[in-house]
């Protein structure tokens, strides 16, 4: 199941008291103290990896709590330190206070820990409160309270290129196609629901990522048919492809279906609707449907590339324009 957004709350670990105690044996009655500092908590950190794509495996918690530290121990040994506790997320995962609102990091680079909440430091055993005037100090300090904090965990996908249509225009097609994704694909609108990624292969040994997002409809940028949160998840992509069915079984007009998700995407972002852009032709593979592709082109008085994913023609063709509008252009997004 693909989830992009959950809350949890996280507790960072306590730290140990520190320890009481003097040195007493057999020849040693009334010795100096000897009580041991306590051990730091754990730290609650987030991991972001590529060996996850949505945050469906930290569902059914809630709750995330870091280990306490040890307490001090007798003979000036030291409690134990806490382990962290690495909670791994996606790679592209945007951590928001549940409360104010506010970004608290965006985590947008592989392998790169950010600790969410800081453990508590360890108290002091009585051996540190030793003075020329107190050679028997009968204190020590409590380990102190690690954070504790509630957050928002909201994704956006990270990829080279994202597709966009109406439903059934061929998006999840095409990324089979030209990857090793392996998306539902049926003749009806709506066959994808959630988000996809696939490498594509471009010249040599060059790869890129495509994004596939559920078919946008008219009010998608007002959350209609949830497009507001599909639309989110091509945010950081560096180039758009557009995709038009001109096949003879598309759901609207080539030029009505262009302008429909041009519309949402530019009510759901400005900066979207300025991001470089591609417009592809879906399942060309007659005359007439050419002829479509070509009365698009003039209607939109843009360049269209004309494909069809059933009999390859035009795949490369594309392949090869996206690569080359990849390298013309900065290696992210800022979002």
């Amino acid at each position: 199941m693909f989830v992009d957004e959950l809350q949890i709350s996280v507790q960072a670990g306590k730290g140990g008291d520190g320890c009481v105690c003097f040195l007493r044996d057999a020849k040693t009655l009334r010795g100096g103290p000897n009580g041991g500092d306590g051990g730091d908590g754990g730290d609650v950190v987030l991991l972001p990896t590529t060996h996850c794509n949505t945050l469906y495996h930290l569902t059914g918690r809630g709750q995330f709590a870091a280990e306490n530290g040890g307490q001090g121990l007798p003979q000036n040994c030291g409690g134990k330190d806490a382990e962290d506790l690495v909670i791994e997320v996606p790679v592209g995962t945007v951590v928001f206070d549940a409360e104010r609102g506010n970004v608290l990091r965006d985590l947008d680079a592989a392998d790169r820990p950010w600790v969410l909440a800081r453990g508590g430091y360890g108290g002091r055993g009585n051996t540190r409160f030793a003075t020329s005037t107190n050679r028997t100090p009968r204190t020590a300090e409590l380990g102190k309270p690690g954070e504790a904090r509630r957050v928002l965990l909201s994704l956006k996908l990270i990829a080279d290129v994202g597709l966009l249509g109406l439903p059934n225009a061929g998006k999840s097609t095409l990324l089979a196609t030209l990857t090793r994704a392996r998306p539902k694909i049926a003749g009806y609108p709506f066959t994808t629901l959630e988000p996809m990624l696939g490498i594509a292969q471009g010249p040599g040994d060059a790869t890129f990522v495509l994004a596939d997002i559920p078919g946008l409809i008219e009010g998608a940028s007002a959350g209609k048919g949830l497009g507001d949160k599909f639309l989110k998840h091509i945010e950081r992509t560096r180039l758009l492809l557009h995709l038009v069915d001109c096949g003879d079984l598309a759901m609207a007009e080539p030029e009505a279906a262009f302008r429909v998700v041009q519309q949402e995407i530019g009510k759901h972002s400005q900066d979207l609707a300025q991001r470089p852009a591609m417009v592809v032709a879906t399942k060309v593979e007659d005359q007439a449907a050419r002829d479509r592709a070509q009365a698009l082109a003039r209607a939109i008085d843009k360049p269209v590339l004309a494909i069809s994913s059933a009999t390859g023609a035009g795949l490369r063709e594309l392949t090869l324009a996206v690569w080359s509008m990849l390298t013309s252009l900065p290696r992210s997004v800022q979002v």
